[in-house]
């Protein structure tokens, strides 16, 4: 039958795709974003493995008046930093589309 899968090719396949999401995944966990609040007042860094590397806070931030505020700047950089790490797992995944040599076998 024409139409019948070669097993032997759709495992070679997806081995082939695995080991690039895992190459993908180890390269994505070595870069480092950032996330910043307050025009770069609070700025946050971390991995693409979620590795918090850094926190640096602007001394003009600092208000002993006004600790709420700066809290709130912490949060606001850490969700940003967040979203990033989100941009880059789903640049990892969305590079294993129908090119990705399974050509659509799976669905």
């Amino acid at each position: 039958m024409p139409d019948q899968l070669d097993l032997g090719q759709l495992m070679a396949q997806a081995q082939a795709m695995q080991e690039q999401l895992l190459a993908a995944q180890a390269e994505a966990a070595e870069q480092v974003v950032e996330g910043q609040a307050g025009g770069g007042v609070v700025r946050i860094e971390v991995t693409g493995a979620m590795e918090f590397r850094s926190v640096t806070i602007d001394p003009a931030a600092v208000d002993p008046d006004d600790v709420e505020m700066l809290q709130d700047l912490v949060l606001a950089a850490l969700h940003e930093a967040m979203a990033r790490v989100a941009e880059l797992q789903q640049g990892i995944t969305s590079g294993l589309g129908p090119q990705s040599g399974l050509g659509g076998l799976l669905g």
